[in-house]
């Protein structure tokens, strides 16, 4: 009989680390003035950029329609983190840009993220901590940072 746990452990709890710092961070996030951020904004400000970007692109990098990107677009919209503008070099587009708010939510998301692993050094050690993310390094694909997560999960509504 084997003492190894079940083969389904292992997704099931690297889901439920990501989880627990994402919960984490939008909790803070909101006690910070950012009380409408949800998850999967986070990956739709990224996929915007520091440039900004149409919705068809939008759409492209995040793995989900047009009309989706567009809602999402719409939503941020209202919340305040970004705003449309016209194509500097197309006047019939419309670029998406974040707003200084959606910024601001971005840069506070990247200190608390440094937070949560300076906690997870000081409860794990430091040395285990990056032996933790060495093995996951080397067991995924150098372009760690998908945005095409919504639409791998199914979309944006």
């Amino acid at each position: 009989m084997s003492t190894n746990p079940p083969g389904f452990e292992l997704p099931l709890r690297l889901f439920l680390g990501f989880r627990t710092i994402i919960d984490e961070v939008h909790a803070e996030l909101a006690r910070q003035g950012h009380p409408d951020m949800r998850p999967m904004h986070g990956f739709v400000m990224q996929a915007i950029g520091t440039r900004g970007t149409t919705a068809v692109e939008l759409g492209r990098r995040l793995g989900v329609s047009k009309q989706a990107a567009g809602k999402t677009i719409d939503t941020l919209e209202r919340m305040g983190y970004i705003e449309r503008d016209t194509d500097p070099e197309d006047a019939r587009r419309k670029i998406v840009r974040l707003t200084e708010r959606g910024v601001d939510s971005l840069v506070r998301s990247a200190r608390i993220f440094d937070d949560i692993r300076a906690r997870w050094s000081e409860t794990l050690g430091e040395e285990h901590l990056r032996a933790i993310e060495s093995g996951l390094r080397a067991m995924t694909p150098p372009d760690f940072f998908r945005l095409d997560v919504p639409g791998w999960f199914g979309g944006l509504d």
